[in-house]
C-alpha cells in the first residue's frame, strides 16, 4: 500500500508540472505530407521544458530546445520541389520518424458547404457534375489531402483532427474531400509537374468572421466591434475567430502558398442582423490579413463570387429583396482592392436558382487554378478574368460602356442578344434596356430613357446573364453608379 501511495503521489506530482515526457509533432506534420518548396519551412511540436530536439530532413539538421511551455520550433531552409518521398527524423528523450514526405505546393481551401462540397453523397446535395468520372481518374499519388474535422473553440486549440492520405478514387470519396479544392490541386498538379498537398478547413452554414484572426479584425478601424471581447461572446449574433482558434490556429506555421476561398452565403441570411453583409469587403480584408499575419507571409489568395440563387423566395424570411445578393456581388468585388488576390465569376454555373449549392464545381476549381498558375506561378498567356465595367460615357442618348479584361474580345454565350441590362435616367426609375456589343464596347438603350444616367448589370440574384469574353469568362455584374 506505502509502495501504491507513493508511486500515485509520483504520477501526480508529474501531471502537476504539465510535463509533455515524448516528443510530440501536431497532425499536421506527419506521414504522407506535402511540404511547401522554395521557401524557408517550419517544423515544431512538444517535449519536456528544457529538451534538446534535433531535426533531420533533406541533408539538413537542425536543433532546438522546449521553452517553459514545453514547444519547440525549428525553421528548414527552403526546399526543392521532389516527388521522391523522402524521411524526416525528430529526436528528443525520444525517436520520431515521419515518411513519404513530398515537397512541392500546399494550397489552405477553406469557407462554407460550396467550399465544402465533396464530389457526391453530400447529405441534402445533388452530386457534382462529372463526379463519377473524376473520382474513377484520381489515381493522383503526388496530391495529398488533409481534411480538418469540424470544431470551433474560443481560444486557439493545441492541434487539428486530421491526417494525410494519399489520393485514390476511394480515399477521395470516402474523405468527403473538397471537389473544388481538388480540382484545383490537380490542375496545378498538371501543369506544374510537382507534388500538391491541400489542406481543406471549410464548415457549411458558417459566416467569415468565426474564420477570422484576432489580428486581422484589429487591423481594420470598421471592426474593432469585434475585439476585445471576452471567449465566446457573440457580436452580430456570431462568435468571432471561433473557428480560426480550432481549425486554423493549430495548422500555423505549416509552409503554404496561399488559400482558396468560398464563401459569403451565410452573410447574407441573417435575419436578426439585416445587412451584415454591408460591410464584407472589409471583413475580406481582416480575413486575409489577418491569415497573412500569422503566416506570416503575403499569402496568395483567391476567391470564388458567390452564385446566382433565389433567396428572396427560397429563404424570404432571411432575404427580403433581390438586390440583396447583387450588394454582396458588388461588396466581393470591392474585395479586389486587397493586393494579391483573385476572384472566380459564377454567373453562368447555374442549373438551378433554387439550389444554394450549385453542382458545377469543376470550371470552379479550374478558374480557381487559373488565377494560380497566372499570378502566383507566373505562366503566361492565361487569360483569367472576366469582362469589368470600366467606365460609362453618353452618345446620343445611349450609355456606353466600356470594360477591363475583354480578352480576346466580347461576345454572347449564346449567341443571342444581351441579357440582364437595366437603364435609368435622371428620375430614378430603371427600365430593361436593350444592349448591343459594338467594338470593344457595349451599347445600352430604352426608349423610355432619353438621358441615361446609370446602367445595371445583372443586379437581380437571379441574375444569369450572357456578355462574356472570348475565353468563356463571364462579365461581372455591376451598376456604373451607386446610390
Amino acid at each position: 500500500m506505502r509502495r501504491l501511495l507513493l508511486s500515485l503521489a509520483v504520477a501526480t506530482t508529474f501531471a502537476a508540472t504539465g510535463a509533455y515526457a515524448d516528443v510530440k509533432l501536431p497532425n499536421i506534420i506527419s506521414d504522407h505530407m506535402v511540404l511547401q518548396s522554395g521557401q524557408p519551412v517550419a517544423i515544431w511540436g512538444t517535449a519536456d521544458a528544457g529538451e534538446k530536439v534535433t531535426v533531420k530532413l533533406a541533408g539538413q539538421t537542425l536543433r532546438a530546445t522546449a521553452g517553459t511551455d514545453g514547444k519547440w520550433k525549428v525553421m528548414l531552409k527552403p526546399l526543392t520541389a521532389s516527388a521522391t518521398a523522402a524521411e524526416m527524423n525528430i529526436k528528443g528523450k525520444n525517436s520520431l520518424t515521419v515518411s513519404d514526405i513530398l515537397i512541392g505546393e500546399v494550397w489552405l481551401a477553406s469557407g462554407q458547404s460550396n467550399m465544402e462540397k465533396p464530389f457526391r453523397n453530400q447529405p441534402g446535395q445533388k452530386d457534382v457534375f462529372g463526379a463519377e468520372t473524376e473520382l474513377s481518374l484520381a489515381n493522383n499519388p503526388q496530391i495529398r489531402l488533409f481534411k480538418i474535422k469540424k470544431t470551433r473553440s474560443n481560444t486557439p486549440a493545441p492541434d487539428v483532427e486530421g491526417k494525410w492520405i494519399v489520393t485514390t478514387p476511394q480515399s477521395l470519396d470516402e474523405s468527403r474531400f473538397s471537389a473544388t479544392a481538388f480540382v484545383f490541386g490537380k490542375n496545378l498538379h498538371t501543369t506544374l509537374k510537382t507534388p500538391v498537398g491541400l489542406i481543406d478547413s471549410t464548415w457549411g452554414g458558417t459566416r467569415i468572421e468565426p474564420w477570422t484572426a484576432p489580428e486581422g479584425f484589429a487591423a481594420v478601424s470598421s471592426l474593432k466591434r469585434y475585439t476585445g471581447n471576452a471567449p465566446g461572446t457573440k457580436v452580430d449574433n456570431t462568435v468571432a475567430s471561433e473557428l480560426y482558434n480550432a481549425m486554423i490556429a493549430p495548422i500555423v506555421p505549416y509552409g503554404v502558398k496561399g488559400a482558396i476561398w468560398y464563401q459569403g452565403e451565410s452573410n447574407i441570411t441573417v435575419p436578426d442582423f439585416p445587412g451584415a453583409f454591408g460591410d464584407y469587403s472589409d471583413k475580406m480584408a481582416a480575413l486575409i490579413g489577418g491569415w497573412r499575419s500569422v503566416f506570416g507571409q503575403d499569402l496568395a489568395f483567391y476567391y470564388v463570387q458567390i452564385a446566382p440563387h433565389t433567396y428572396h423566395i427560397v429563404r424570404q424570411n432571411q432575404v427580403v429583396s433581390p438586390e440583396i445578393l447583387p450588394r454582396m456581388w458588388e461588396a466581393q468585388t470591392d474585395a479586389l482592392r486587397i493586393p494579391n488576390t483573385g476572384m472566380v465569376v459564377t454567373t453562368d454555373l447555374v442549373d438551378d436558382l433554387a439550389d444554394i449549392h450549385p453542382r458545377e464545381k469543376i470550371i470552379v476549381g479550374l478558374r480557381l487554378a487559373g488565377l494560380a498558375l497566372a499570378k502566383t506561378y507566373k505562366q503566361s498567356g492565361l487569360v483569367i478574368n472576366g469582362p469589368k465595367f470600366r467606365a460609362m460615357t453618353v452618345e446620343n442618348g445611349k450609355a456606353v460602356l466600356s470594360f477591363d479584361d475583354i480578352g480576346g474580345g466580347l461576345m454572347a454565350k449564346d449567341a443571342k442578344p444581351l441579357t440582364w441590362f437595366n437603364i435609368r435616367g435622371a428620375d430614378g426609375v430603371w427600365f430593361p434596356a436593350t444592349a448591343t456589343i459594338e467594338g470593344n464596347t457595349v451599347v445600352v438603350s430604352s426608349p423610355s430613357v432619353t438621358t441615361p444616367v446609370a446602367v445595371r448589370f445583372a443586379w437581380d440574384e437571379a441574375a444569369r446573364p450572357n456578355l462574356m469574353n472570348k475565353e468563356g469568362l463571364p462579365a461581372l455584374p455591376f451598376r456604373s453608379q451607386r446610390d
